[in-house]
């Protein structure tokens, strides 16, 4: 279970009674007013920083803002079996029984004269900065478990990095947030680096995959981290890096991109990761001359599919409970003696509008109806990924 802010709002429980109360309605109000879908206004940009492989900025009209930089530098490969294709990566690791000659057809003119291989899971490093807290405090370390989670999740992204047989990319994902923590950060962390690895390209190989590495100096010919389909269209993405949404509920009610007030008073909050893929079910016939079968068909929708998911301790559990006036003796009540009067004032604070902490976890029901809401076509995670796929491609 990953922390809340430590950072928290000094609520009276009046005013967290009311916001509850508020976010209960049929449909929610919230202190904003956006809907239950509806993510904060933001500010985005790409590609800022001159000397890195891929950048992004967002900037949330709260004021929470955060950069993401995309280094990669090139590492000598360990020597290791690979448990997928049963051959070594290393040095004299080549292929069995033809692997090489096949992997060539399946490198998709990425690399020339060089084949796709099976890259490892430490190729990929992310590291968060947040003002006020050490690097091994729980809130960063828990950030960058879980956005390293999400990427990895989808088993792509360390093959890409993959340049021979003795030597690969280490990516490098560095985030800073430029203001402090005012909410859980996650989510515009997440988006950031969406930005920055989407904007991320990496030099053209143009030595053989036998020989040392030697790159294209013409940055021109650097080919995308994550190339987009010619048939791609802002609808129907092709491959994008994953997205961690954040979702709580309040009784029934489910809200997206929560603020720290509603954040206050929240019964459960997800983070949920999801990856958009092409559909292999959903395709349309077109005419083509060729006669390969991977030409017959062209991608009408976009997958989106569910990576991990992750709890969150709402800030809410840790507000102590209002005081009704017949317990508050500074307004003019008293505490009652008795246990079943005491019971009966416990069970009527909710309908004096008193502040209750709320107590244990999210219902089956309730989950998956968030789980559904992000990840169902022309759900909440399809609109993200066409509003970041606008950003980066200008449109």
């Amino acid at each position: 279970m990953a922390p809340a802010t430590t950072q928290q709002l000094l609520l009276s429980p009046a005013e967290l009674s009311y916001i509850h109360s508020s976010l209960s309605l049929q449909p929610p109000i919230r202190p904003d007013s956006r809907t239950p879908t509806q993510f904060r206004p933001l500010v985005a940009e790409s590609d800022i920083l001159p000397n890195a492989n891929g950048s992004a900025r967002i900037c949330f009209a709260d004021g929470t803002e955060a950069i993401t930089g995309v280094k990669v530098q090139m590492e000598k490969s360990a020597w290791k079996p690979s448990a997928e294709h049963g051959v070594h990566l290393g040095p004299g690791g080549g292929g069995e029984d033809g692997d090489e000659e096949e992997e060539d057809e399946d490198s998709g003119g990425k690399r020339k004269g060089d084949r796709q291989g099976v890259g490892d899971n430490s190729w990929v490093e992310v590291n968060v900065d947040i003002p006020g807290y050490r690097d091994d405090d729980t809130m960063p370390v828990f950030l960058a478990a879980m956005l390293t989670e999400a990427l990895l999740a989808t088993g792509t992204l360390k093959n890409r990095l993959w340049i021979t047989e003795r030597y690969h990319w280490k990516l490098y994902v560095d985030i800073l947030l430029l203001s402090q923590p005012l909410s859980y950060p996650l989510p515009l962390l997440s988006l950031t680096t969406h930005l920055a690895l989407l904007s991320t390209r990496l030099p053209a190989l143009i030595s053989g995959p036998s020989d040392d590495p030697l790159f294209n100096d013409d940055w021109n010919a650097s080919y995308p981290l994550y190339p987009r389909s010619p048939q791609t269209t802002s609808t129907s993405p092709s491959d994008h890096p994953p997205i961690t949404l954040l979702v709580m509920s309040v009784n029934s009610n489910i809200i997206f991109d929560p603020s720290r007030e509603e954040l206050a008073v929240a019964e459960s909050v997800l983070a949920i990761s999801v990856a958009c893929t092409p559909s292999p079910n959903d395709t349309t016939t077109t005419t083509t001359s060729s006669s390969h079968p991977a030409n017959d068909t062209q991608s009408k929708d976009s997958n989106i599919r569910l990576l991990a998911i992750r709890t969150v301790d709402p800030p809410s559990r840790f507000t102590p409970p209002g005081v009704p006036d017949a317990m508050n003796a500074a307004t003019g009540g008293s505490a009652p003696v008795g246990s079943r009067e005491a019971a009966a004032v416990r069970e009527g604070m909710e309908q004096d509008g008193v502040w209750r902490p709320p107590r244990g976890g999210v219902g089956r029901v309730v989950l998956g109806r968030m789980i559904k809401a992000v990840v169902e076509k022309g759900g909440v995670a399809e609109e993200v990924f066409e509003a970041l796929e606008g950003v980066h491609t200008g449109t």
